[in-house]
């Protein structure tokens, strides 16, 4: 057996080079129970901070960039398919209810589908422009707003388009043979008022004639009483045309078209007598006159003379009257109207307003009688969007033009100025517009490509209402443009922050990392200042046990 050999220490440590004091530095002495301080939440911070390396930064902020990049994507994508944000949707519908919260802004459901649309269309042209049942007196009302301020209530385009009118029912081809109706035919054709006026003194110096008459009564007089006298008159001389045409309308084309320009006059000066009658408080034998009228000629729809008896019975506040009116005219093969919509909402809103409350029906959800009035504004609201703002009063009014274009701000701006006193009227129903009309812009994600309810809205109206419209002193109201949800701002705002940082990080390693744990510690200070104060007050052995869990 060999023995043993005993070796000097310095020669042990010779045969294990690695273990050499030059090559290893001392290991530290090693404590029996490490204190607190070893695990203080500042040292432990700096230590992860310094191992990080560029490379876990610009990989982070990459990360991220790409995950907000794609939920942007996702979000846009569904929002342009279903015109709502798919988390707001989720919160809304999955959320809130845990919550105790129920969506209130619309209905769950609708009656009617996207496939009875095109049943639904009209064959009219999109930007045709009708005349305005309720337009006021040129003289009497139009005139004097020009004295009090000094502005123009009427454009050209529309009084050129009045022109026109009163030439296609005022005039036929057979005038020459009456003197009177010779300088008329004339008379209409002037631009300049006073020309006109003066031509309808000259023609009345010949003879009685209906449309001189109802050219002073529109044009020359300055109050409601004067123009009823004068068209009272214009009816003594239309209704003798009237009867001398009817026995010969069946002796040629030219005593036919005669009688109907004698028709058109008779059924004008009989709407106008009857607006008088309103405009002076006598609202039930304005009421009656506009039903012996509608009787009298049922085929003339383009006076639309049902609009001016809606208005006048709900001055009376006869809504079964109106409800009856509204049964009849209400049809999908008539042209509809803010007037039709509207009153049918309010006569639905009627019976539910007075005890309506968000909050309660926030709870409860929405009874079937609060149902139908939702679904009744989401319909007007579809067919002209532009009458709530100016029955909420968000907008201000001005005079309404002589014509107005269906869908468009000149039609609202008609419909509201003789209409909102009927909906201040009916407790709480500005109320129930004013907390459901902006949930109809949730069905009609693309209103100008697809309708609802209605046919798509026309693009051509605010190009038309500009026409119509004083833009001088109104701003023309346009379709309400759908806003992006917030999640899809949120999420673009978040993929361009990511992004420019990983960009900044990848440019710029070094001075980013010395960014980062500033902001790091800047962020976790409270954290720290909070762990210290816990350090202090409760005992080592306690808060040794704590940091060991």
């Amino acid at each position: 057996m060999t023995p043993a050999v005993s070796l000097p220490a310095h020669h042990r440590l010779s045969l294990y080079p690695s273990l050499s004091p030059s090559l290893s530095p001392p290991l530290p002495p090693l404590t029996t129970a490490p204190g607190p301080a070893m695990f203080g939440t500042e040292s432990s911070l700096s230590m992860f901070l310094n191992t990080l390396t560029p490379k876990f930064y610009v990989a982070l902020t990459g990360t991220s960039s790409l995950i907000s990049g794609l939920i942007l994507i996702f979000e846009w994508w569904y929002f342009r398919k279903y015109g709502t944000s798919f988390i707001e949707q989720v919160s809304v519908s999955h959320l809130r209810p845990l919550l105790g919260g129920v969506d209130s802004s619309s209905p769950s459901n609708s009656t009617t589908s996207n496939g009875d649309t095109d049943s639904n269309r009209q064959n009219v042209s999109e930007c045709k422009v009708w005349r305005n049942p309720l337009n006021l007196f040129r003289g009497a009302e139009y005139n004097r707003y020009t004295w009090v301020t000094g502005r123009e209530p009427l454009t050209y385009y529309d009084m050129n388009l009045s022109a026109q009118d009163h030439q296609t029912f005022f005039t036929c081809d057979s005038d020459h043979l009456r003197p009177a109706d010779a300088i008329m035919q004339k008379a209409w054709r002037e631009r300049n008022p006073q020309a006109r006026i003066s031509a309808a003194h000259e023609a009345l110096e010949l003879e009685d004639c209906a449309t001189a008459y109802i050219l002073l009564a529109e044009e020359e007089v300055t109050t409601i009483v004067e123009a009823e006298k004068l068209f009272k008159q214009a009816l003594k001389a239309g209704e003798g045309c009237y009867r001398r045409s009817q026995q010969l309308q069946h002796h040629g084309a030219q005593y036919e078209a005669q009688h109907r320009r004698d028709t058109n006059v008779l059924v004008y000066i009989k709407r106008r007598l009857a607006m008088c009658s309103r405009k002076l408080g006598r609202t039930r034998e304005a009421v009656k006159m506009m039903r012996d009228l509608m009787k009298e000629f049922p085929l003339l729809s383009m006076f639309n003379i049902h609009e001016n008896l809606l208005e006048a019975l709900l001055e009376l506040q006869a809504y079964a009257d109106v409800q009856a009116v509204l049964a009849k005219y209400d049809d999908i093969s008539l042209p509809k109207s803010a007037t039709i919509c509207y009153t049918a909402a309010l006569l639905k809103a009627r019976g539910v307003s007075d005890k309506f409350s968000p909050e309660a029906a926030s709870r409860r959800g929405l009874s079937t009688a609060e149902m139908n009035a939702v679904e009744a504004i989401h319909r007007a609201v579809e067919f002209n969007p532009h009458v709530p703002k100016y029955l909420l009063e968000m907008k201000s009014l001005i005079l309404p033009p002589e014509h107005i274009l269906k869908r468009g701000d000149s039609e609202a701006l008609a419909y509201t100025f003789f209409h909102l006193q009927h909906w201040k009227r009916v407790e709480g129903a500005l109320n129930l517009l004013h907390c459901t009309w902006e949930g109809t812009f949730r069905m009609i994600p693309y209103p100008l490509e697809k309708g609802h309810l209605f046919y798509p809205y026309p693009i051509c109206t605010e190009t038309a209402d500009r026409e119509l419209l004083p833009t001088v002193f109104h701003e023309v109201s346009v379709y309400p443009k759908k806003e992006l949800p917030f999640f899809i701002l949120f999420t673009a705002g978040l993929c361009s922050f990511t992004a420019m940082l990983a960009l900044l990080t990848h440019q710029f390693p070094e001075l980013m990392g010395v960014f980062a744990k500033a902001f790091l510690s800047t962020l976790f200070a409270p954290l720290n200042f909070i762990m210290e104060k816990v350090e202090s007050v409760l005992p080592s052995s306690l808060w040794h046990q704590l940091t060991r869990i």
